[in-house]
């Protein structure tokens, strides 16, 4: 009998939206099973919280996006290219939406002169051809090797189309990344009995705070954040109906508000529909599976 594997997820930021803020980082976790590191999102900052959190880059080998809105992608190209300075020898594997091949390859071209300069003049293998990018399109097994089995779901955030969640399976363990949506029935179907849930989440009064304080009256705005999003008392319904061990909040809409960006508060209005165990995320939580 094969042992069972040790596997920890780290959540490396935990904030949502593309402002400019201190208390949290931008959307990026990593699942890590016996030493080998998966990342999920690559928001900004996401180097240096890897390094905070004292994570081995040369062990990267899947990054999966679920999603190109810039807080979930601000720092992929980056992740990539310092990666690769601090002397990972490839293959790294990127999976998510289109146009994720154009993106890799602009960023390729942004750094050029860098990178060419530290093949010729460093002796360091090429840049390039040390990245697998796939683009996904719809409802897949994504990838699977001798740690993990990775699938994907569409799930509904608006105009960003297509938007993905992705569940992983981990020997009999399976941890769900909700990605950026709406409440989804098909994302409760997906997650059911998941051992670990990390569910997106919005305090709708702190989404009027938001607007009130960059687009005053900008309706627009609001309906963009609430409908493409889910509330606390719709994750809770979510969780319930999927009957989750543990649910784990992050990409937390408002981020950093002293008034309110609370514990209590996530934990008081997700747990009016859901009384299992819930963890409000905060940078740099680790959580053993």
């Amino acid at each position: 009998m094969s042992q069972a594997k040790y596997a920890e997820l780290v959540l490396l930021g935990t904030g949502g939206g593309p402002r400019i803020w201190a208390a949290r980082s931008q959307p990026a976790s990593a699942i890590i099973v016996d030493g080998i590191v998966y990342i999920v999102d690559a928001g900004n900052g996401v180097t240096v919280q890897l390094a905070k959190a004292g994570i081995d880059t040369n062990a990267i080998k899947s990054v999966f996006i679920t999603h190109n809105h810039s807080d979930h992608v601000a720092d992929y190209g980056t992740l990539l290219l310092r990666t690769w300075q601090s002397g990972h020898k490839g293959p790294i594997n990127c999976f998510g939406p289109p146009p994720l091949k154009k993106m890799t390859n602009a960023y390729i071209d942004y750094m050029d002169w860098d990178i060419n300069l530290r093949i010729q003049h460093e002796g360091r293998p090429d840049f390039r051809s040390m990245l697998n990018v796939s683009e996904i399109r719809d409802n897949t097994t994504v990838y699977q090797d001798s740690n993990v089995k990775v699938d994907c779901l569409k799930v509904p955030h608006g105009e960003a189309d297509p938007s993905f969640a992705y569940r992983f399976e981990i020997d009999n363990k399976v941890i769900v990344f909700s990605g950026d949506t709406s409440k989804s029935e098909e994302l409760i179907n997906f997650s059911s009995q998941a051992d670990i849930l990390v569910h997106e989440v919005i305090n709708l009064e702190g989404v009027d705070a938001i607007v009130k304080s960059t687009y005053p009256g900008n309706e627009a705005f609001r309906n963009h954040i609430v409908e493409g999003h889910t509330s606390m008392a719709e994750v809770g319904e979510v969780a319930r109906k999927a009957e989750v061990k543990t649910l784990v909040l992050n990409h937390f809409v408002p981020t950093g508000s002293p008034v309110l960006d609370k514990e209590e508060i996530w934990l008081a209005g997700v747990g009016k529909n859901f009384k299992g165990s819930i963890i409000v995320g905060t940078d740099l939580t680790k959580i053993p599976l």
